[in-house]
């Protein structure tokens, strides 16, 4: 028999059982508030899910949501009617739940000052880091966090990363300044994320918050056009360069330069400003990703809409297609942009490469020519396409879209950052841990910082930059103190069939509908019954069965009794002794016993429902269900 190796708990253990907090950037407690949820207490959810996210309401309608990725219940076995093995069960809707609450106590709901007054009043809830905004605020209060000084901190670029720095910095005693050189603040929040995805008004009362601060955001001011980089360091105690990522890569292909061809990001930037952008009625969009699906669907939108108000049909037959490099299943896009654009409509064409966008006599796009690509990535998952030259299609077309990927633009470093040096053009050299650059006072965050990542992910950058902003110019670190406790849950209770309950859908838009409007959503959004049943699925990882070795008599009841098989009796022997199993069994055993003729529990916990059945059925009560919670505070050393 092959030896088991298994894992010893230790120090983070429990911590990490959490595991949709676990992978969140900045470790919102999505537990706590799908657990208030599915009890009823959302106005307690909402102010779980904002506390350490500024961007709680915009991140309930678009965020990537690792921490569904991540949800324990999507790993837990699914049985049929007769318990057979049919699958795993899907994630928790964690991110439409947070829509959910945020739409009812959050900044679309109240006013920036109510907002605010509540999250400074909440009490500590149940897990670390969810009340990081209450936390700050109660500790400089209480005297164990130092204040800034008032000093203004110049931020270039309004989006997440550079709002959640201000955000913070706000919080933390600075005077944050913030430069955008669009018409409004959220960068592709506002010019790239569409609006039938993102309403504009929820991005309004999301930053009329942070404005709330006193965070001061002056809105079409280029840096290096308006004032120079140069000045701003000279009028800010120290810099953060927040820009992203918002330049369209080109292709180098034949032809691409002229009319008919667009970057994706600038046509989403223009529709969002209500610009107008020449685009025909045949339309190839290139790329696989969400950039390229938004791109796809508002095109899509605007096609239909133009034909409605004109009320008379248009000349040439209306068409998008988007064609990847990448086979379906291989596609970067989520899985809901590539359903809800097949149900729109799009013609998706898998596995083609661009060589070539054709032109007329008179020099404007007539089609784009491809070929197969047999392969996209190597054995070692690096980009290195195959293509097979034989195979190619021609798609007769009027525009074209690129969309293939962004990059920074950081010309106005020419005039006063000469210092801030590049290991390649538009990405600066940066202190994996500081996010500091190598000019002095001068820090990045978001894309600048780790590459297009996630919304969430900018917001986790921009909130790291600002606490190294406050280490430079305070000369103190800012410490985080968590004390953790284990309580027993008495008479702890599940709702009644809860393991048996299926994800509930998100209510969307029907396809016709979606289109009749650019701006018209696409998803509707849970009712409160909804929202309490999807809730009522969670397992509520924070809350898990602990034995005591010295009660247990090995009767193997608990075993037995498990619905889904996650707890195992086995000898010490067939154990894979680690020097983790070593330490533990010395630890727990006297001296001179023989480890070999004691046996072990071993407990799956992405099996684990945490339906306390075990706990039940032991008959000498060596099982107790036990919730992990945290407290947190803020100190400077």
């Amino acid at each position: 028999m092959t030896p088991l190796r298994v894992d010893v708990p230790g120090e983070a253990y429990y911590q990490e059982l959490i595991s949709c907090q676990a992978a969140c950037p900045v470790h919102t407690d999505a537990r706590g508030y799908v657990r208030a949820i599915a009890q009823g207490r959302f106005h307690e959810a909402y102010l779980i899910a904002r506390g350490p996210n500024p961007f709680a309401s915009i991140c309930g309608r678009v965020c990537g949501a690792p921490c569904e990725t991540a949800c324990r219940r999507g790993k837990t076995p699914l049985v049929d009617d007769d318990g057979r093995f049919v699958g795993q069960d899907r994630p928790i809707a964690i991110r439409a739940l947070k829509r959910f609450v945020c739409e009812l106590h959050g900044p679309e709901a109240r006013t920036a000052s109510g907002v605010l007054r509540d999250l400074e009043n909440f009490g500590p809830p149940l897990a670390a880091n969810a009340e990081e905004m209450a936390a700050l605020l109660r500790s400089a209060l209480e005297g164990r966090l130092a204040a800034g000084d008032g000093r203004r901190v110049g931020i270039v670029g309004a989006g997440p990363a550079g709002l959640s720095a201000a955000h913070d910095l706000a919080l933390l005693g600075f005077r944050p300044v913030v430069f955008e050189s669009e018409p409004v603040p959220a960068g592709m929040l506002a010019t790239g994320v569409p609006a039938y995805r993102l309403p504009r008004a929820v991005i309004e009362r999301e930053v009329d918050v942070i404005r709330a601060l006193g965070v001061e955001i002056r809105c079409g001011v280029t840096v290096g056009k308006h004032i120079s980089f140069a000045e701003i360091r000279r009028e800010f105690a120290a810099v953060i360069l927040a820009v992203g990522a918002k330049g369209s890569r080109s292709l180098g292909l034949p032809g691409e330069h002229g009319p008919g061809v667009f970057g994706g990001v600038d046509l989403l930037r223009a529709v969002a400003l209500g610009e107008t952008l020449p685009v025909g009625r045949e339309v190839v969009v290139i790329g696989g990703g969400n950039v390229a699906y938004d791109v796809a669907r508002t095109v899509l939108r605007q096609i239909a809409y133009d034909t409605a108000r004109t009320a008379a049909r248009l000349p040439g037959t209306a068409k998008v297609r988007l064609v990847s490099l990448e086979g379906l299943e291989e596609m970067p896009a989520d899985t809901v942009e590539i359903v809800e654009g097949d149900e729109e409509g799009i013609e998706r064409l898998n596995g083609w490469g661009p060589l070539e966008i054709e032109r007329d006599g008179a020099g404007a796009v007539r089609a784009v020519r491809f070929r197969k690509c047999l392969r996209v990535y190597d054995e070692q998952r690096r980009f290195a396409p195959v293509y097979d030259d034989a195979g190619q299609i021609v798609l007769e077309c009027d525009s074209v879209m690129l969309a293939v990927g962004q990059s920074p633009q950081l010309g106005f470093l020419a005039e006063g950052g000469a210092d801030v040096e590049q290991f390649r053009p538009g990405w600066p050299k940066v202190d994996p841990e500081t996010l500091a650059t190598t000019a002095p006072g001068v820090f990045v965050a978001g894309d600048l910082a780790h590459g297009t990542r996630l919304l969430i992910d900018a917001v986790a950058s921009g909130k790291a930059a600002a606490r190294s902003v406050y280490q430079y110019l305070t000369g103190r670190r800012l410490a985080k103190q968590t004390v953790t406790a284990h309580l027993a849950e008495e008479r702890y209770r599940r709702e009644r069939g809860y393991e048996a309950i299926r994800r509930v859908p998100v209510p969307l838009a029907p396809p016709e509908e979606r289109l009749r409007r650019p701006d018209a959503l696409v998803e509707l959004g849970y009712t409160p019954r909804q929202a309490m049943r999807e809730a009522s699925r969670c397992l509520d990882c924070g809350v898990t069965p602990v034995f005591d070795g010295s009660r247990c008599v090995l009767c193997g009841g608990c075993a037995d009794v498990c619905p889904t098989l996650c707890l195992k009796l086995a000898p010490l022997s067939e154990i894979v002794h680690t020097d983790e199993i070593r330490a533990a069994a010395g630890a727990l055993l006297g001296p001179g016993e023989e480890p070999a003729a004691h046996s072990v529990i071993l407990k799956d916990e992405d099996r684990c429902i945490r339906c306390a059945a075990c706990a039940m059925r032991c008959p000498v009560d060596a099982i107790a269900m036990e919730r992990v919670v945290y407290t947190t505070t803020w100190s400077t050393q």
